[in-house]
């Protein structure tokens, strides 16, 4: 396994297939210390180093990129805007809530499962009403997500 510093070169590269290697190689050290460069490699052109340098801050448990990652719920590409979701309710932190409530719009099936999901995982009463609407998918998948992430909410407001 390449060291921190060799991951964080890596993330430099004009390569795109280094780039995406050091993102996911970041997420998996567990060192904190990639944080703010996973940050910067949210705006790296390619959408593939996006989503992984998202996926990489979600598994670092990176509260300091809420607001970059609650931004790339906007991105072009709707595997960054799920990759961004996802990492949004590993963090866990309430600044992800106004973000993730607008992704329960989104066009893509796929980013409205995982921002349903993410507001479970964020359990933020203020998630109630958007996913009570969310009931009325077009999407099973969304249904059926924004009903667990409604029961998620309902065990946290009982054990709280």
């Amino acid at each position: 396994m390449a060291t921190l510093n060799e991951l964080l070169e890596q993330l430099k590269s004009r390569h795109v297939h280094f780039r995406v290697h050091a993102a996911k190689g970041l997420g998996e050290t567990g060192d904190r210390a990639a944080i703010p460069s996973l940050i910067g490699a949210l705006k790296d052109e390619s959408h593939i180093v996006r989503d992984n340098a998202a996926f990489a801050l979600g598994l670092l448990k990176a509260a300091p990129a809420v607001e970059a990652l609650s931004l790339l719920l906007k991105d072009p590409h709707p595997w960054v805007r799920k990759s961004a979701a996802k990492a949004l309710g590993l963090i866990r932190d309430r600044g992800a809530v106004p973000g993730l409530i607008g992704a329960l719009t989104d066009e893509e099936v796929m980013v409205r499962r995982s921002a349903a999901r993410s507001l479970g995982q964020v359990g933020d009463p203020a998630a109630i009403h958007a996913l009570k609407a969310a009931l009325g998918d077009s999407s099973a998948l969304v249904k059926e997500m924004a009903r667990q992430a409604l029961g998620k909410l309902k065990e946290h407001a009982h054990s709280s």
